[in-house]
């Protein structure tokens, strides 16, 4: 479905003031910002960021020049100009007719500096007026879920240009994000690594940021009659009586992806430090896939690699138990280990 994208008329205004030197009076023009004076045609001319700026747009966007500023938009964006009585008289499901591009506006004497180098003049000219996917200088930044301000849009119309939620505020829009994440660029939403920003793990926990949060796990996650040989990585002994029977080490590890990942997907490489050629190895899940989400592709004698075969909505948390069974020909002996992966899933796509 094409999107329609209304943009209201800018008014363009301009200060009078004349400068008396040396007893003759001297008048210089300033135009407002997206706007540069035209000696030839004693106008102020609208600047066409499009062209001034290269790679003004990014993502397949194309970029759409409107008065004292520019708009990127998806390549099926279709642009109606109109006028507040047009959208007022509109009937429901009536599209306003494409309107002729505005004259340019008339100069007035101004204060300020020579023509061609005041605020609308160059290629930087008119960022106060770009919409967020513009790649001209940003704004300052603002506090995280706080609308960032630009030009007269309203969310209805354009709701594709936030990643997660627009807001409306006062006329303009802004791009919000939920909670563990922050705002770049004014429209995208980065998650926020809580590990390094300050989190409330105890000393023995370890802090696993994840997408839109952050969870606390036992540095020695080792249960008897398993005991830790190393952070994450437990064994039980073969003298001991109760690891009869036990896979022989647990290795435990974690991961972090995004709701609704593109399938099929690699998640996590599992392979044996054993090269021995008299060594066979074989892998299997053996719990944590009742849902039939995951499946072992063998990569090798060696290693084999995890896959997700159906998407996973967050948030969640999975646990996945894969065993590598080893059997040494020469002496014909067997054994085997548990690697646990704890898969947390974020709440969003990004």
């Amino acid at each position: 479905m094409r999107s329609r994208v209304l943009l209201a008329m800018f008014r363009v205004c301009v200060t009078l003031s004349v400068i008396f030197s040396l007893g003759r009076s001297q008048v210089t023009y300033t135009c407002t910002d997206g706007y540069e004076y035209d000696d030839t045609r004693h106008a102020c001319k609208d600047i066409d960021e499009c062209v001034a700026l290269p790679d003004a747009c990014k993502g397949g966007m194309k970029c759409v020049n409107h008065f004292g500023g520019y708009l990127c938009l998806p390549n099926n964006a279709e642009i109606f100009i109109s006028t507040a009585e047009d959208e007022e008289g509109a009937g429901p499901g009536d599209a306003p007719e494409p309107l002729p591009p505005a004259p340019d506006p008339a100069p007035q004497p101004g204060s300020g500096p020579a023509p061609g180098s005041g605020p609308g003049a160059g290629s930087e000219a008119g960022s106060s007026r770009r919409a967020t996917t513009g790649t001209g200088p940003a704004p300052a930044p603002l506090p995280r879920q706080q609308p960032a301000p630009s030009g007269g849009i309203n969310c209805a119309l354009v709701p594709y240009l936030c990643q997660y939620q627009c807001v409306n505020q006062a006329g303009v829009y802004g791009c919000v994000c939920p909670e563990g994440y922050q705002l770049q660029a004014d429209r995208l939403c980065e998650d926020r690594n809580e590990c390094e920003e300050g989190h409330y793990c105890s000393a023995d926990q370890l802090c696993w940021n994840y997408h839109g949060g952050y969870r606390c796990f036992p540095r020695n996650p080792c249960r008897p009659p398993y005991t830790a040989i190393a952070e994450g990585r437990c064994a039980c002994r073969s003298d001991v009586p109760a690891c009869r029977g036990l896979p022989s080490s647990m290795v435990y590890k974690y991961m972090s992806i995004t709701s609704g990942r593109t399938l099929p997907a690699d998640l996590f490489q599992v392979a044996s430090t054993d090269a021995s050629s008299s060594m066979i190895h074989t892998f299997s899940i053996a719990s944590g896939n009742d849902r039939q989400e995951f499946y072992l592709r063998t990569i090798s004698g060696r290693s084999a690699m995890l896959v997700m075969t159906r998407p996973l909505q967050g948030p969640r948390e999975a646990v996945v138990d894969i065993e590598m069974h080893t059997h040494n020909t020469a002496l014909n002996y067997r054994s085997s280990a548990i690697l646990r992966l704890t898969i947390v899933i974020g709440a969003y796509p990004f």
